[in-house]
């Protein structure tokens, strides 16, 4: 039988820690958050394995050393509002429960919307809204957010997104463009524009509406 409370502490202590991640917070958060409830049943096994876990419908649970130093990075307050584009079945949101003051996350899957509204009431998560909608528009109704997290890579982030940040909200995810090294990113909006600052090499599964479009042939 799988000790998943070890694998746990194995996890925080030897793939987060030593990757930059500081914030005290967010290891809590990750020793305390079940991730092997977030996968089938018959991916528990592998739930603290460095690496994504498939969830099904080419889906992940982000390897967790990217998700860590994606959201180390993102700089989360106790007051912060955060969306979650691309919630799967809830563990990015479960972890940002711990974190922030209200966390909107955002699913298309009607799948892996049940599997994450059913997680998160198991372990008695509260702070997270689930919402339904296309992944690529947002949640503009209940933004705007200090922090956006694209739960997955995109092979560019689309402006619907970071205009749903503060003056100097920070969205962060993975992009993916098929021309360069798949990158962690951070995208800030100030004074009206959005800068960008790659992070680290990253590499994890496309959201669905964020594929590369084909380029235009002759």
């Amino acid at each position: 039988m799988v000790d998943y409370a070890a694998a746990r502490y194995n996890m925080v202590e030897s793939q987060i820690k030593p990757n930059k991640v500081t914030d005290i917070a967010l290891t809590d958060a990750m020793m305390a958050v079940p991730r092997e409830r977030f996968v089938p049943p018959d991916r528990r096994g592998v739930a603290y394995v460095d690496q994504d876990v498939a969830i099904g419908g080419g889906r992940v649970v982000m390897e967790p050393r990217i998700l860590a130093r994606m959201l180390n990075d993102a700089a989360i307050g106790p007051d912060s509002r955060v969306l979650v584009v691309g919630a799967g079945t809830g563990y990015s949101a479960a972890i940002l429960a711990r974190l922030a003051a209200k966390v909107v996350a955002l699913e298309q899957d009607k799948a892996q919307l049940a599997a994450a509204r059913a997680a998160l009431a198991d372990l008695g998560v509260h702070g997270v809204a689930l919402v339904e909608g296309p992944l690529a528009a947002g949640w503009p109704a209940e933004g705007p957010y200090e922090v956006i997290l694209v739960d997955g890579a995109v092979s560019a982030v689309p402006a619907a997104l970071t205009a749903q940040l503060v003056p100097g909200g920070r969205l962060l995810t993975v992009v993916d463009d098929g021309d360069r090294v798949a990158r962690a990113m951070m995208f800030t909006a100030i004074d009206g524009t959005v800068s960008q600052r790659p992070l680290f090499d990253a590499a994890t599964a496309t959201l669905p509406g964020f594929e590369r479009k084909p380029a235009f042939q002759f």
